[in-house]
């Protein structure tokens, strides 16, 4: 296989290295949020309080429990589908990568 072949694919695994680590943060990220989602509710559930307050931009906010509890487990649904497409980003980038790893060792191999 020529040299330029080689390169490209040298490339190619750089750039899904890259996508990995940007699919890992983001995985990191949601996975943080939704942690803390989870917790939040477990405290709102525990509370016989009508109203809280809540963080809204760099202001607290007086809100009433149930809609707190309904926006977390909006979020907390979202976070879930976006943490579900991200592992199934990182599954189709390792398996790019390792057929990628096949190819550079059927060339390694030829040589």
């Amino acid at each position: 296989m020529a040299a330029e072949n080689v390169q490209q694919l040298l490339a190619q695994a750089q750039l899904y290295q890259q996508q990995m680590q940007t699919v890992a943060a983001q995985k990191t990220a949601s996975s943080l949020e939704l942690h803390e989602i989870k917790k939040a509710l477990e405290e709102l559930e525990k509370t016989t309080e009508k109203t809280v307050y809540k963080i809204s931009g760099p202001v607290l906010v007086k809100s009433e429990t149930e809609s707190v509890k309904k926006e977390l487990k909006e979020r907390e649904e979202l976070l879930t589908v976006r943490m579900k497409a991200v592992e199934r980003q990182e599954k189709d980038i390792r398996v790019k990568m390792e057929e990628l790893r096949e190819k550079l060792s059927g060339i390694s191999e030829g040589d």
